[in-house]
């Protein structure tokens, strides 16, 4: 067997996925915009910020050694040989720009029942009048392959989104739909209720902590309207906010005055608040991360386990009008 050395491992370390990629197979590189990537033979493996996710398999990593053993399926030591023995490093070839047509959006097929997506959601603290709620709208479902949570996103009465989320014990599972178009995140309720406040979060299921939050508070939690981003945005390499497509799209159809940013208590969350504070002048924006803990389903959960059924200071309030 080829030996290892700390040396040479360190060595094959070093090298990236996407540089790895670009220098010996280009061909496997397939731009999707905003600096990622997919790769052509795992059409789920994403490369993005320096990282490389494959989302049917639920791992990831940042190096080309990890993805040699990861994915190919290479021993630790072929990976290295691999890497160290391909010589110099040719020049990095041009990577096309073309990217592939885009892939139509279909909703994946629903399992017969939703018992698994509800004791997941549960799980996790959500209230479960609220998800039969969202599963009789069809915003939510169990999809018949893999059990994932199906949360769909709308344009009118047209499904254009959908997010998905594993299920199973210690999966970190996250993905969406190909073909989901972010203008249509998931909100609740579909269209925007009577009062002129939105509160924003960067999941689904921390909006939907959030009316679990509202409704153990003793709260009418159907009055309240919510939009996952599904992600975050800071300022892009130029400096220039950039403004989330879901949120966008949604202001644009609804007339909303006050707007309440529920982002993640995090460096991400706060940079990405920030950001919409300076790009939303024209309404009365609020920020109002979750106090102590990361997102709204973190809190959710302490104020669940500690019997402290009240919304409290910092979630509820501020999100009514």
């Amino acid at each position: 067997m080829f030996p290892v050395t700390p040396e040479q491992l360190a060595q094959a370390r070093e090298l990236d996925l996407l540089t790895y990629l670009r220098r010996y197979e280009p061909d496997e590189l397939i731009p999707h915009g905003n600096g990622s990537y997919a790769t052509r033979t795992h059409s789920s493996l994403k490369l993005s910020n320096g990282k490389w996710y494959w989302w049917s398999r639920g791992v990831g990593g940042v190096t080309a050694l990890d993805y040699l053993v990861e994915v190919q399926g290479l021993s630790l030591p072929d990976a290295v040989r691999q890497i160290l023995g391909a010589g110099p490093m040719p020049p990095a070839a041009p990577v096309p720009t073309e990217r592939r047509r885009p892939q139509p959006f279909r909703l994946p097929p629903r399992h017969t029942d939703d018992r698994r997506v509800m004791a997941y959601l549960t799980g996790r603290g959500i209230d479960a009048e609220i998800l039969r709620a969202c599963i009789r709208n069809n915003q939510l479902y169990e999809d018949a392959a893999h059990h994932n949570c199906v949360f769909v996103g709308y344009d009118g009465d047209t499904p254009r989104y959908a997010a998905l989320r594993g299920t199973y014990p210690r999966s970190a599972f996250m993905g969406e739909v190909a073909g989901s178009d972010k203008r249509f995140s998931f909100a609740v309720p579909v269209r925007a209720g009577p009062r002129r406040t939105l509160c924003v979060f960067e999941s689904a299921i921390d909006a939907l902590s959030y009316l679990t939050l509202l409704k153990q508070g003793g709260q009418n939690w159907r009055t309240a309207n919510t939009l996952s981003l599904s992600g975050v945005y800071g300022p892009n390499r130029r400096g220039h906010d950039k403004m989330p497509r879901a949120l966008g799209q949604y202001l644009e159809r609804n007339p909303i005055r006050r707007i309440v940013l529920c982002l993640d208590n995090d460096d991400a969350g706060r940079m990405a608040a920030q950001s919409l504070q300076r790009l939303l002048t024209d309404y009365l924006v609020l920020d109002n991360p979750p106090q102590g803990v990361k997102d709204y389903n973190d809190l959710l959960l302490r104020r669940s386990s500690s019997r402290r059924v009240r919304a409290g200071r910092g979630c509820d309030s501020r999100c009514r009008s």
